[in-house]
């Protein structure tokens, strides 16, 4: 399986009824690369976000407090609340202090499909956006 990585993306004949950033429409891609072209294919995309460095860092500072880890625990975006020793309440109890530093609101949904630091920091950007 090929995989492609790129810091952007352009397809110069998108269907008309696509608005800006929107692609659900879209069927199949054509594809060329140095004068190759490539014929089309069904178009599978999955789109990441990363969150900012600060706001994972930021995250990580109020999951080793809320959790009362010492400050050479290792914390990444990867690390999952619950392998750090949070419980359900730990968790609800980590949203509430991301929301009251980012003065972001989490719906209780979204909190509950949280379960690492990356999620969450994700979600912060995603929350932030909106505002």
């Amino acid at each position: 399986m090929a995989s492609v990585t790129a810091s952007s993306v352009s397809f110069s004949s998108a269907p008309s009824s696509l608005k800006k950033n929107q692609v659900s429409q879209l069927k199949t891609v054509s594809v060329s690369f140095g004068g190759k072209s490539f014929k089309p294919f069904p178009l599978r995309f999955h789109v990441a976000c990363a969150a900012k460095p600060e706001t994972t860092d930021k995250v990580i500072e109020i999951v080793r407090k809320q959790l009362a880890l010492p400050a050479d625990s290792a914390i990444t975006g990867e690390s999952k609340f619950a392998s750090l020793g949070a419980d359900s309440l730990d968790t609800v109890e980590i949203v509430m202090g991301l929301e009251e530093e980012f003065g972001i609101c989490v719906e209780e949904e979204s909190a509950q499909t949280i379960t690492t630091v990356q999620e969450a920091a994700d979600m912060i950007e995603k929350l932030k956006e909106k505002i």
